[in-house]
C-alpha cells in the first residue's frame, strides 16, 4: 500500500536553503508555486518583496490563501542610482531585513521566501555580510527560499538546490508590455 505524503513524520524534515536565480522570467513563480504547494499541507510562507513596491496578483492570491501566505513588499521600486535617491531604498531594504529576522525568528513559518533579495545585494541596498548573517539564524526546519538576479558564488556554496532560470526568449523584447497575471 502507497504511503500518502501527509503521513511523513515532522520528524525527518530539514529546512532547506533553496535558491532561484538567473535572468529568465519566472524565478517569483517558482517561489510562490512552492508556496502554494505548501499551502495545500497547512504550511505557513512568510514572502518579503525587496524592490517590488506596489500590490500585484500574487498580493492578491495570497490574500486568498491567508492565513497560509503572507506577503509583504519593503521594497521602494525601481532604484535609479543617478537620481540621488539611493538613501530611500537603502532603508527600506535594512527595514526589510529586520523584519526578515523577525519573521525568521518568532518561529510560526515554515517556508520564508525572500524575493529579490539578489537584486537588493547586487545593488548595494545590503550587504553579503548582512544576508549571511540573516541565513545563519535560519531555525533547523524553516526552509528559506531566496530569489533574484545574480546569485553569489556565497550564496550557492550554502544552498541545498540551485537553480538557475535562463531566458531564451521574452515578449518584452518583441515590444508587447508586461500581461497581468503573467508579469504582474
Amino acid at each position: 500500500m502507497r504511503k500518502d505524503c501527509s503521513e511523513n513524520q515532522d520528524s525527518s524534515r530539514r529546512g532547506l536553503i533553496i535558491v532561484y536565480t538567473g535572468d529568465g522570467k519566472g524565478k517569483t513563480t517558482a517561489a510562490l508555486g512552492t508556496a502554494f504547494r505548501a499551502a495545500g499541507y497547512g504550511m505557513k510562507t512568510f514572502v518579503l518583496q525587496f524592490i517590488k513596491n506596489q500590490e500585484s496578483g500574487e498580493h492578491r492570491a495570497c490574500q486568498l490563501l491567508h492565513p497560509f501566505l503572507e506577503i509583504v513588499y519593503c521594497g521602494r521600486g525601481f532604484v535609479h542610482k543617478d537620481r540621488g535617491d539611493l538613501d530611500i531604498h537603502i532603508n527600506a531594504a535594512r527595514e526589510g531585513l529586520e523584519l526578515a529576522r523577525e519573521k525568521i525568528q518568532s518561529g510560526r513559518y515554515d517556508i520564508m521566501i525572500l524575493d529579490e533579495i539578489f537584486v537588493a545585494l547586487s545593488l548595494g541596498l545590503i550587504s553579503l555580510e548582512d544576508l549571511l548573517a540573516l541565513i545563519s539564524l535560519k531555525p533547523s526546519t524553516l526552509h528559506l527560499i531566496l530569489t533574484g538576479r545574480g546569485a553569489p558564488k556565497e550564496i550557492f556554496d550554502i544552498a541545498d538546490t540551485v537553480s538557475e532560470i535562463r531566458e531564451i526568449k521574452h515578449a518584452y523584447k518583441k515590444g508587447i508590455p508586461a500581461q497581468k497575471g503573467i508579469e504582474f
